[in-house]
């Protein structure tokens, strides 16, 4: 295809056949996508698409080799150039000064292999669109410079003896101009699908798999759920999967956009297509094929480069009635120079700088050339834009709503506050971690956890542990009994909290959970509390600080006590936060915020955001989250960073700037060009040169989105 007419074309034929639903032709990708009520054989539609004079190949074909002398080759674009050359000569030579002109039959043998040769594509797709009673791009070029070449013959065949006025060199470098700028968009579009070749370049091809006591390299088809996998340092870990034996660091780079490497051991969960550093991992395999991390972004990415923005319905409108519109002109112009005393001939080039400079490439080319380049570079820094709808939306947003727990918190309990009576906060911790090693409780893992991050030492040694359900734990730690728990237990055992009551209850309306340390031999005493919370991530503040830099409003919508919600509020400068929210009463929520001009999108990681997500505007998925939500959400962040948000939504400003410069530039260019062309003040030869530019500027433009990097 190579405007936006052959691409409307091809979708209103897919349209039309038997049993479709819909069809969507994207000119940029080359790709159809097809909805249709029951099982169509591929071979049904490229029958269709062979017989409207285009190939078809299927999604899981090779793809098609282009023929040497194909329209986007650079020898066709050579060969069409040493034609032209020689015919330009001249031109050139009279601004030097020089009067020199080439003998009309020769001229006529240069630029017949171009007209007919390397224009042979131009005559072939024109005719296929004229029988299908429709127009293009192909069809206006073969007239025009048919109309120049046709007029020149019959100049040097009617000449007695003085040298002809000949239009030769005006219709070989037409279609050599054309031929380079098809060439030069080729080689454009070839880039705005970088991301998806990075992406499906990370593929390894084969896997290393302990198979009855031995390694055996396996082609990764043959990998199963449930295999182990050898990954070597240095190398690209083949499948995803959770680690079995080993540690070692993980770039996922080019997957999350994560820029540093990440620490991964035992019981961490590892992704295809990540490199391993300096350790070795047995791996085993959780997922393969299409259910893999790496062929879900891959898909993802694919989709939204196929899409069609909503934006793009204008366009297709105007590219459907834009050939007969543009044949009209170029009969009106022809009408009206001879109907104001000029020649045959002059009227004629005039018509045909109209029919050359007239560009549907540009307008098809427009939105989705930006929005290939758009989703290509957020991919890479790990934001996957599902559709194009989403991408156009998200530039509005005004609100964005969060979900607190896994989203702007770490989703796991934390120790965030220790009170010691006897101020020593060390020995507190080191008492209460020697009576919960060997646990596996939330509240334990914390403890044990801000023990190791303080670098206290597991000297001490608990015995005679026994649980209390309900209320905590008791033990025996340094001849001591111990009891660590809640407030009921400190009560049933005659522990008074009386010294410590205020500092609790200062948690308590912070949402956070207490837990008691106190002795009970020789007598009850109370030796401190302990403070457990959902810590805040470190990038949230930022993140939100970004967002209010944009004149986004943020909100917080979570299922937590007010007091909890109303913390982390104040802590990051939340501008409302709506608490005790049941996960039908945030879709609810949602759907209030949706007032007329508002924009809202909704931030979640869990099954209880999914309905949320699924009702806002643009749904808005953490990758380190459930299936459920990423699949309600427009748009998944591959790793657990607020800050993507703020990088969502610019990136989506960015690209939606794009697509309107494009569409200005692509609708004045036609209407300014074609004018000055009706009005004689356009040689078709420049007119041949704007028009093969237009193409591959607005392409030029959508690429300068490559550059974005999130703040």
């Amino acid at each position: 295809m190579t405007c936006a007419s052959c691409s409307g074309r091809v979708e209103r034929l897919l349209a039309a056949m038997p049993d479709v639903a819909t069809a969507s032709v994207n000119l940029a990708t080359e790709t159809a996508r097809v909805s249709s009520l029951k099982p169509l054989a591929f071979e049904a539609f490229a029958q269709a698409i062979e017989q409207a004079g285009y190939h078809a190949v299927a999604p899981a074909a090779p793809p098609h080799k282009a023929p040497l002398l194909a329209t986007g080759g650079g020898t066709a674009v050579l060969l069409a150039a040493v034609f032209s050359l020689p015919l330009l000569l001249p031109m050139l030579l009279e601004l030097a000064g020089l009067h020199w002109m080439l003998d009309g039959r020769l001229q006529w043998l240069l630029a017949t292999p171009v007209q007919f040769w390397l224009g042979a594509r131009f005559y072939r797709a024109g005719w296929a669109a004229v029988k299908d009673r429709s127009g293009n791009m192909d069809l206006l070029v073969a007239l025009g410079t048919s109309a120049a070449y046709g007029l020149s013959v019959y100049q040097l065949l009617a000449a007695q003896s003085a040298m002809p006025h000949l239009y030769f060199e005006a219709s070989a470098v037409v279609i050599t101009l054309i031929l380079l700028g098809k060439w030069l968009e080729a080689r454009a579009k070839r880039q705005t699908t970088s991301a998806i070749r990075a992406l499906q370049a990370l593929r390894p091809e084969t896997a290393r798999v302990q198979r009855g006591g031995q390694e055996v390299e396996l082609a990764i088809d043959a990998v199963q759920v449930g295999d182990l996998v050898v990954v070597r340092p240095g190398e690209r870990i083949a499948v995803d999967g959770i680690v079995q034996q080993g540690a070692s660091h993980v770039d996922e780079a080019l997957i999350t956009g994560e820029s540093l490497p990440v620490a991964r051991a035992v019981g961490q969960r590892v992704t295809g297509g990540a490199i391993n550093g300096e350790g070795l991992l047995l791996v085993q395999v959780t997922a393969v094929g299409a259910q893999s991390t790496l062929a879900r972004i891959i898909a993802l990415v694919e989709d939204a480069q196929g899409a069609k923005a909503p934006v793009q319905r204008l366009v297709d409108r105007i590219s459907a009635i834009f050939v007969p519109v543009v044949l009209l002109l170029a009969l009106l112009t022809l009408a009206g120079w001879l109907l104001a005393g000029a020649g045959l001939e002059h009227a004629l080039i005039n018509a045909v700088a109209v029919l050359v400079i007239a560009c549907p490439c540009a307008l098809g080319l427009a939105t989705p050339a930006a929005i290939m380049a758009g989703t290509g570079v957020a991919a890479r820094y790990g934001i996957l834009i599902k559709d194009a709808t989403a991408l156009e939306l998200a530039h509005r947003i005004s609100s964005v709503a969060f979900d607190k727990t896994g989203t702007l918190t770490e989703g796991k309990p934390a120790l965030l506050a220790l009170h010691a009576l006897d101020q020593d906060q060390d020995g507190l911790l080191r008492a209460a971690a020697a009576i919960q090693r060997g646990s596996e409780h939330a509240l334990a893992r914390a403890v044990l956890d801000a023990a190791a991050a303080r670098g206290l030492e597991a000297t001490l040694v608990a015995s005679e542990l026994s649980a209390l359900p309900g209320r905590g734990v008791a033990a025996t730690v340094a001849g001591q009994r111990l009891l660590l728990g809640s407030s009921r237990l400190m009560s049933e055992q005659g522990v008074s909290i009386e010294p410590l009551q205020a500092e609790a209850e200062a948690h308590a309306r912070a949402g956070r959970t207490i837990a008691w340390l106190a002795s009970v031999a020789p007598a009850p005493q109370l030796l401190g509390l302990l403070a457990f919370g959902d810590r805040i991530k470190p990038q949230a503040q930022a993140a939100l600080q970004a967002l209010h830099a944009l004149q986004v409003e943020t909100i917080l919508l979570t299922g937590d006590n007010q007091g909890s919600a109303d913390a982390v509020g104040r802590e990051l400068g939340l501008t409302r936060v709506i608490a005790n929210m049941l996960p039908g009463d945030k879709a609810a929520a949602i759907t209030a915020l949706q007032q007329p001009g508002a924009c809202i999108a909704m931030v979640g990681d869990g099954i209880n955001d999914a309905p949320a997500l699924a009702a806002a505007d643009v749904g808005i998925a953490m990758g380190s989250g459930t299936d459920v939500a990423m699949h309600a959400a427009g748009i998944t962040l591959m790793r657990g960073d607020p800050a993507l948000v703020a990088a969502a939504i610019s990136i989506s400003r960015l690209t939606y700037r794009k697509i309107r410069q494009n569409l200005f530039w692509a609708f004045i260019y036609n209407l300014v060009g074609i004018p000055l062309a009706a009005f004689g003040l356009l040689n078709p030869m420049v007119a041949g040169a704007a028009m093969a530019l237009s193409s591959v500027s607005v392409i030029s433009n959508a690429l300068l989105l490559r550059r974005w990097r999130p703040a």
